[in-house]
Parts: structure tokens; sequence; C-alpha cells
């Protein structure tokens, strides 16, 4: 700790020759994002309510920091807006206090939104994980910001007039952004009209008081040079809510727009009947924002959210596309390419989407977003898409410029596996839950655990249990025959992730091992294509579509998530049966694995990849 203790003084001596610095901008946020690493430090050995009372102390100091800094060359020194009574801060040790204070002074050499941002993840970094997890604090970088306001606006958003409400807005990480473009478009007026105008036109939901103190601090650093030369402050903006007991009565928006909490949830009866006509199973905090999100637009008004890409084929979310689909179809859609490093901690893929309430289902636009350096992102155009006709069956888009053909083919495309005489489940054994039966040999009533790694990524079977825990053989209790499988089927890896190579990586279950053990019990990370009835395709057709190269993109255009489920893999768009011919004699005759992806990609009505 005496290190840590150090390493904060030497910050302030940093902070000091902050403006002697060759890149000033480049050494403030240097000197952030160390302060985030000592601030973890000091906190790692609190307990969770030391640990937010710490964060809550250390970012109100550095705020206030910021403040004064902003206010140097002033020669009336405005107050800043003070801490709800309700909030208690902890007192900082010399230390701490010396790290706050030359990271405020080194964020007033950022641009707002950036200082804004920087500054609100040193307060979610330093949150228990736990209350991080609940409150869905995970604010979002300004380039991406940015980046939904240009999408908000290409759909329609006249920033002269429009009532904008962010309805979990954090640290006001698009409050700010928003208030500065509504001031860029106030021409012709002057200051104190624009700092009315703006204050009665925005706001914002916040469930963290805490959080909500900051957001209004932010915002008025923000517009704090026409707050200035209005010589008056910006009135309150954000409310201490939870958003989900909201019901708008008679004030909607014309846009609402923000980035909000997401994760499993459990609902009470009464939160459960309120937002039921968007809810399957599970709920999940983004799907009841957004279902939120429609009930406070106004109609032709616009929904600008930063979700999880997962809403786009789960069947856990498939009444939120109905009713989106049917209450405010996608208008543009942007997917993030990569997950690390866009938000802190998360890893979650990513999505930029803009809603037009009202509007029938129409032909909308994707792009996908990759890091640059100097700019933040990047936007580079994937192509149209358009939602099925079923609109809670998987959203099928394009997530690179190279799918757009696949997309657009395989859309009007209406065999599926079912057509095949094909379903798809789980394999049905969860092992953790069954461990008195794992065997290391074979023997009487023991039958082969199938694990995923009998899958192999160029498509083959191979019988093994070479994993952490994984035995080769199980021998079922009475009552547990439900787990035995004794016919043919395709097995395929349930969870991949879309960094790698392939995301679907299939196998027959050879016939003839069947054969010789009678029966085998599939693990529940392995998904099992199984015949309905007579199948009008072989198995080895199936594992060849799914192993092939168009197939593996054709799901990633459907897919929103690690997991690879069955839902998705019954409404995958697949050839007509009798087009299959000339494929089921290529694996009849062993032909090689190009000719095959050639064929594949012929059904498709595309060229195969070279």
């Amino acid at each position: 700790m005496t290190q840590v203790r150090q390493k904060a003084l030497n910050q302030g001596i940093r902070g000091d020759k902050l403006r002697k610095a060759e890149d000033p901008c480049a050494a403030a946020r240097q000197i952030l994002r160390e302060s985030l690493t000592m601030a973890r430090a000091l906190s790692a050995s609190l307990s969770a309510n030391e640990q937010l009372g710490l964060a809550r102390a250390i970012t109100a100091s550095i705020i206030t920091s910021y403040w004064e800094a902003l206010q140097e060359s002033e020669l009336e020194v405005w107050n800043l807006q003070a801490i709800p009574d309700s909030i208690v801060l902890k007192r900082l040790s010399g230390s701490a206090a010396s790290l706050a204070h030359s990271a405020g002074a080194a964020a007033a050499s950022l641009p707002p939104l950036e200082a804004n941002y920087l500054i609100g993840i040193i307060y979610t970094g330093m949150m228990p994980p736990s209350l991080r997890a609940e409150f869905g604090a995970f604010y979002t970088p300004p380039a991406l910001c940015e980046r939904l306001i240009h999408i908000a606006t290409e759909s329609g958003v006249d920033w002269m007039t429009a009532k904008v409400l962010d309805p979990a807005c954090g640290g006001g990480a698009f409050l700010a952004p928003v208030a500065r473009r509504m001031a860029d478009d106030l021409v012709g007026c002057t200051a104190k009209i624009a700092v009315k105008n703006i204050g009665q036109r925005l706001r914002g939901f916040e469930i963290d008081s805490f959080a909500a103190w900051m957001s209004q601090a932010f915002l008025e650093a923000t517009l704090l040079p026409l707050c200035r030369e209005a010589g008056m402050r910006l009135p309150p903006v954000v409310e201490v809510c939870d958003s989900l007991d909201r019901t708008p009565g008679k004030e909607t928006f014309d846009l609402v727009i923000g980035n909000p909490p997401y994760g499993r949830v459990k609902l009470s009866p009464e939160r459960r009947e309120k937002f039921k006509r968007g809810l399957f199973g599970h709920a999940n905090l983004y799907g009841l924002f957004t279902d939120l999100a429609l009930r406070f637009t106004k109609p032709r008004g616009i929904i600008a959210f930063v979700t999880p890409t997962s809403f786009l084929a789960g069947e856990y979310f498939k009444s939120l596309r109905k009713l989106l689909g049917h209450e405010a179809p996608p208008a543009a859609i942007d997917f993030v390419s990569e997950r690390k490093g866009v938000f802190e901690d998360v890893l979650q893929e990513t999505l930029l989407a803009a809603y037009r309430r009202g509007d029938a289902p129409a032909v909308g636009q994707v792009h996908f977003l990759a890091a640059d350096p100097s700019i933040g992102f990047t936007a580079t155009a994937a192509g149209p898409f358009s939602l099925p006709a079923d609109v809670g069956e998987p959203w099928l888009m394009p997530r690179s410029p190279e799918q757009r053909q696949l997309a657009s083919n395989a859309s009007s495309m209406p065999h599926r596996l079912s057509d095949y005489g094909y379903k798809v489940s789980t394999g049905p054994l969860v092992w953790n839950r069954h461990k008195n039966s794992l065997r290391d040999g074979p023997g009487k009533n023991r039958f082969p655990l199938i694990w995923a790694e009998s899958v192999r990524t160029d498509g083959s079977f191979e019988f093994r249990a070479d994993r952490r825990n994984h035995k080769p053989w199980f021998a079922p209790a009475a009552g547990e025959d439900w787990v035995v499988t004794n016919s043919p089927c395709v097995l395929l890896q349930r969870t991949t992730a879309k960094e790698q190579a392939r995301r679907l990586i299939a196998a027959e279950l050879p016939v003839s091992f069947l054969k010789k053990h009678g029966a085998v019990v599939v693990e529940n990370h392995l998904n099992m294509i199984r015949p309905i009835s007579l199948p009008a395709v072989h198995p080895s057709v199936i594992a060849a579509l799914l192993n092939s190269h168009v197939v593996d993109q054709l799901f990633r255009c459907v897919n929103g998530s690690v997991a690879v489920s069955a839902f998705e893999l019954e409404a995958m768009p697949l050839p007509p049966v009798p087009a299959l011919r000339q494929l089921e004699r290529l694996i009849a005759n062993k032909a090689k694995k190009s000719e095959i992806e050639a064929e594949i990609a012929t059904l498709y009505d595309i060229g195969a990849k070279k």
C-alpha cells in the first residue's frame, strides 16, 4: 500500500507538469487511466459498502477538482452543485485526496465528453462488482455516443425542437453530447434562451443517486461556456428514480436514447405483468428498457439504443422482436466489430440501433464499426436488411460487407431443418448433476459419454474425454434412461465465439459407433440434430452444410451470442431438398472439401471461398 500512496503523490507532481507536456491530452489520459488503477488498489481490501463509499468519495473529489480547474481563468467561480444529503462521503486519506486532485486537474485538459467518460469509469471501476452489475453501470465511450447521435440524426431527429430522454443516464454519457448538439443547432437565439430551451427539452432518469449527481455536473461542465455567457445555471434535468416504475402520462419524447442496463433479472409479478408483451421466459433488463422506451416515444419518434446483439436471434427475445417489428422497426443498425476494449470489462457483442415508432417494416441499413485510434471508430456499410415475415423469427443481417449478398439471397429461402425431417435438441446430460454415474472404463450397462471435444474442428468424430473432470463412460442409475440416445444424429458444438475461425463445428455420429455400443449419452455442451421422421436428407449432408464456410457465415448473420441455440439453427434458411442431389453425390464419392464448398456456395448463389 505504501507504493500505491507514493504513486498517488507522484501523480500530483505529474499533474503540476501537465501543461508542459508535448501532448497535454495524452498526458491527461494517462494520468486518469493510472488513477483508476491506483484507486482500485486503494479499495481492494475493503468491504462492498466501503468500496462504494470510497468510489463515491474519490469521484466526487475528482469532479470537484475538475470543476474548479475549468474555471481557473474566471473572476467569479461558480460553486459545484451540492451532493444530495442522502449520500454520505467517506473522508479521504492524504494519498487518495492527492490522487483525486491531480486526476481532476488532468481531466480539465481534455474535451468535456472525454473527461466525463474517463472520470465516469473511475467511479464504475471502483464499484463493487455485484452493485455494478445490478445498476448496469458500464459507461459508453464518447465515440460510440457520437455515432449513435449521428444515427438518430440520420433517422430524422431535429435537434432544434426534439424533446429527448435517456431513461438510464448513468453519468451523462449521452445527455452531455445531446445537450451540446442542441446548443450547436440553436442558432439565432441568445445564450439565455438556449440554456432555458435545453433545460426544458432534455431529461434523464437514473436509479443511482450519485450517478445522477455526476450526470448533472457533467452536463453543466459541458455547457459551461454557454451558461457563463447566459449568466445562468443549467436547470436540473436528471431525476433519481427507478425508470421501470415510470409511466409516460402526457410526457412523451421525440427521441429516447441511451445505453440501458443489461442482464437477467427476476421480476415481481406486478412488473412481469407490466412488461409481459415483450417477454418470453427469462427477462433481461435491456429488453425491459426497450419496451419502456416504446412507451415514452411519440409516434414517428426515434429510439436510439446501445444494446447487446443477443435480442436479434435468441428465443427468449422473440416477443421483444415481435414488439419492435410491429411498433418500431429498426431503421439502422451498427455492429461493433470488436468486443474487447470498447466497454470497460464488457465482452458481450454490441450493436447501435435506431428504431422509428409507428413505421411499417422497411429496408434498413447495416454498418459495422471498427476501432480507429485516430478518430475512435470507422463505419463501413455492410448492406441492407429486411425483417422476416414473422418478425418474431431471428433477424438475418449481414455483419460484414462480404456477407451482404449471402444474407440477401438467404432471406428469400423458405426451407428449414424441419423440411429436411430434423429437429434440434440439446444434449440431455448435465454432467455435474450426475457425477456419481461417470465411469473411467466400459462395463455392464455403461455407454460412451460424448463430450464436446469429440466433435473435431475438421468435421470428424473422435471418441475422447481428455479435459478436466471428463470421463468417457456413463452408467445410468435407475430412472436415468432418458439421457441415453440410440438414434443417428449430427452433433454440433453448442458454445463458440465470433472470434473463432468457425462458429459451426459439426460431426455425424457414426452409425458404426452406435451399432458397436448400442447407444450413447450426449453431454449438454453439444446440440443433437436428430431425425423426426424418415429424413429427406442424409445426416452426412447436414454435417457438410453446417461445416461449410457459407453456412457458417450465414449463421453469423443470425446469431447474436456465444450460444449456438436450437432456435437459431431451426430458423436457418436452407436450400430445397431437390437441389441437394449433387451435394449428396459429392459426399458419397468422398469429394475434396473445396468441391463440396463450391457446390454449397452454388446452392446459395454466391461464389465459393477461395
